[in-house]
């Protein structure tokens, strides 16, 4: 285990506040709110949070980036939930929304999902920290924290019993 200690509820209400800012941003321009997608499923726990949080209204859908990755043959079908949006893609405006953001694989599988069900006006990738190490061509938008660990570690969002988020850093 790494001695890497982020505080996920901290970074939470950091991404709260700059969500705010960019809800307000996006309704001067388009005059409703943007659409919240999170990437299965620490990705889902955060945008379901905000939705609430920010008193959206709708539902938050979620991409699963099963179908499209690239190491499927390898992988196969992982126990992530199913891709479902409950509102119509075409023209919307999204903001998909993840825990970490590392080599960009998985936000290449979810667009490539997110494209089977239309066509969106915009989609703004907002995440919770970037840990760096990119393989492919992919920034967020909006990113609370920025982190370097190695290769060997993984870092992910958990959700507690009450609600609450905390990471675990693991050795791969």
């Amino acid at each position: 285990m790494s001695s890497l200690t982020l505080d996920a509820e901290a970074l939470y209400r950091d991404l709260l506040k700059a969500m705010q800012l960019l809800i307000s941003s996006h309704e001067a321009t388009y005059a409703s709110p943007p659409q919240l997608v999170g990437i299965a499923s620490g990705g889902v726990w955060l945008a379901e949070r905000l939705q609430a949080d920010l008193k959206l209204p709708g539902k938050t859908g979620t991409l699963s980036s099963s179908m499209h990755r690239d190491d499927f043959a390898k992988r196969g079908l992982a126990s992530s939930s199913q891709t479902q949006l409950p509102f119509d893609v075409n023209g919307a405006h999204l903001v998909v929304v993840d825990d970490v953001l590392y080599t960009g694989r998985t936000l290449r599988a979810v667009i490539n999902e997110l494209f089977d069900y239309g066509r969106p006006a915009s989609v703004k990738l907002v995440v919770l920290v970037d840990r760096g190490g990119r393989e492919l061509p992919v920034q967020p938008d909006l990113a609370i924290a920025r982190v370097a660990l190695p290769a060997s570690q993984s870092l992910a969002l958990a959700r507690l019993t009450d609600g609450s988020f905390s990471f675990e850093v693991q050795d791969r």
